[in-house]
């Protein structure tokens, strides 16, 4: 069984969550504030967290810097903001996935089991081998680890899946707008500033100098591009 922390100060909203994810087989973990669920990873085994952006005692963007010091769990991101802007700091900051409240349980579903299934098993694009490697850079899909040079690379779940759809693709240059539908699984929503987001944050992980990108270039107009011959 997995396991579904949801975090609102709205406690309607926390009985409503609870009660469509246990409907899915999920176990349910709830919290008020940003405070609590760093507490609750502490000590739990959470699968993918659902965390709303304004609360008090700890914000969920400030709660969501802390979860990424210590862990790559999925994170959706619940906002009653609407504004493309809101949706792209919260993915600036490390969140997977986001949704707006009020949103339709339905949806919502289907984001929480999407989220899980690329994130607990191989999901999408499934390679010959769980061991991708271009150039320096090696992905272990099974293990969900990556090193480029031999030095380990930390990755979101996001990441991940860019990087590992672009690796099995070398030297195909693909739309933002292809690029989120292969990760996403979904309509694009703003796809150029989201990916423009991933990709800055990649660069910055994998590359000596991210100005000068040895791996991941844009072709203007055009899209993105992993160089690099495949091993």
């Amino acid at each position: 069984m997995y396991t579904v922390l949801v975090c609102d100060d709205d406690t309607d909203i926390l009985a409503a969550l609870d009660i469509y994810l246990s409907s899915d087989g999920y176990q349910v973990l709830k919290a008020q504030n940003g405070q609590e669920v760093l507490q609750l990873l502490q000590r739990e085994q959470v699968h993918l967290i659902l965390l709303d952006v304004m609360m008090p005692v700890m914000d969920g963007l400030t709660a969501l810097n802390r979860i990424r010091e210590v862990s790559n769990v999925p994170v959706i991101l619940l906002t009653a903001k609407s504004e493309d802007t809101d949706k792209i700091l919260g993915l600036n900051v490390g969140a997977d996935d986001y949704i707006t409240k009020p949103f339709n349980p339905v949806e919502l579903q289907a984001r929480v089991r999407s989220q899980l299934r690329r994130y607990l098993q191989l999901g999408g694009s499934v390679p010959r081998s769980s061991v991708c490697a271009v150039g320096g850079i090696e992905l272990d899909n099974g293990a969900k680890t990556v090193t480029v040079d031999g030095e380990p690379v930390s990755l979101t779940p996001k990441e991940f899946d860019i990087l590992r759809f672009l690796m099995e693709n070398p030297g195909t240059v693909f739309s933002p707008s292809e690029i989120y539908r292969q990760v996403w699984g979904d309509i694009p929503l703003n796809a150029a500033g989201a990916i423009a987001v991933h990709i800055r944050h990649l660069r910055e992980k994998i590359e000596i100098d991210p100005g000068q990108p040895r791996y991941i270039k844009v072709v203007w107009g055009r899209g993105y591009k992993l160089e690099g011959d495949r091993v």
